[in-house]
């Protein structure tokens, strides 16, 4: 009998050591979690998240909290088990946030790089709103191009067949939009004076049609702007951030004393555009205190299946859908809802 129980220990020993060995496994999966959550009318390490020098700023009685996923990138497969139960965390293959021969530190690099193209477009957007627009300026003249002897560098390029021409984008956009050969009005200015000149698009070698001239993007304002923000990567805080700058040059205090979290891409005209991560970041907004969320309006259905309990989800796809909903927050109504 002795014998027997004896055994059996050393048998449920040896499948506990086993297991212990498969669980400790590394398995070809990522943790997703909610990551940190900043205020961008804030500061981070002691210094002001959203920098404005040569102007005077605004003070906030509330907060504009962009909202981040983090990311657990060498899982085992208790921990896998673990995030598959868990209500806050998603368990996702790894191939879609480290892509097949890229390492993590290059997805790293890439998602850093995108945060900093979040801040401009941050900046760009926000200073139209504010009333500085942005001039498309002729860099150079392509030699023997379709603009050689028409237009010159320093020449601000206003519109293309009367459609305006608000960003170096949609000058790309409305070029492209037609096949090469194609003969358009450019309207631009040149010392200040309006002018226009007929130039027909050409391509070549499979490239697209093109007016053969460089642009550069200005945007002309009288006080310095910076975003200093460390330790995150990718492009969704761009729409919190242009909330900030906003919030911070403009003398009404756009939160009404809430504590306002969201998310979203921002273009510089002010589009707002889908993220990943919605359910872990309704998790962080909800930890951090947050009164309602700010939904891209293609996330609207997600965040829908994954809401946080007392936590409404406001549908923004523009920088205007934004500014309107905390407008009718403050007055208090209700804005559009996912």
């Amino acid at each position: 009998m002795r014998r027997r129980g004896v055994t059996v220990l050393l048998g449920a020993l040896v499948t506990a050591l086993l297991s212990i060995g498969i669980l400790t496994a590394p398995v070809p999966y990522v943790v997703l979690g909610p990551g940190p959550t900043v205020n961008t009318l804030g500061q981070e390490d002691n210094k002001d998240v959203i920098q404005v020098s040569g102007r005077a700023t605004s003070a906030s009685a509330g907060q504009l909290r962009l909202t981040t996923v983090g990311v657990q990138p060498d899982v085992k497969l208790l921990s896998a088990i673990v995030g598959w139960f868990s209500a806050d965390e998603a368990v996702v293959p790894r191939e879609l946030i480290y892509p097949p021969g890229e390492t993590e530190q290059q997805v790293d690099q890439r998602n850093k790089e995108d945060f900093q193209a979040s801040q401009s477009s941050a900046e760009t957007a926000a200073l139209r709103k504010l009333g500085y627009p942005v001039q498309v300026t002729v860099k150079t003249v392509t030699p023997d191009g379709p603009s050689n002897g028409l237009l010159r560098a320093g020449d601000v390029i206003t519109t293309v067949d009367g459609q305006p021409v608000p960003t170096a984008s949609k000058l790309t956009e409305l070029i492209r939009a037609k096949p090469a050969g194609t003969t358009f009005t450019v309207g631009y200015t040149r010392s200040g004076a309006p002018a226009t000149a007929t130039i027909t698009s050409r391509a070549g070698n499979g490239e697209p049609p093109r007016i053969g001239v460089a642009i550069e993007q200005q945007q002309p304002h009288p006080f310095q702007l910076k975003i200093d923000l460390g330790d995150i990567g990718g492009p969704s805080a761009g729409l919190m951030f242009t909330l900030g700058i906003i919030d911070k040059l403009e003398p009404a205090d756009l939160t009404g004393g809430k504590i306002i979290a969201g998310t979203g891409t921002i273009n510089d005209e002010g589009e707002v555009g889908p993220i990943g991560g919605i359910p872990q970041k309704l998790v962080g907004a909800k930890q951090a205190g947050a009164q309602v969320f700010l939904v891209p309006a293609d996330n609207c259905a997600e965040a829908v299946r994954n809401p946080q309990p007392g936590l409404p989800l406001l549908r923004v796809a523009t920088l205007d859908d934004a500014l309107k909903a905390l407008e009718t927050l403050r007055a208090g109504g209700q804005p559009p809802r996912c």
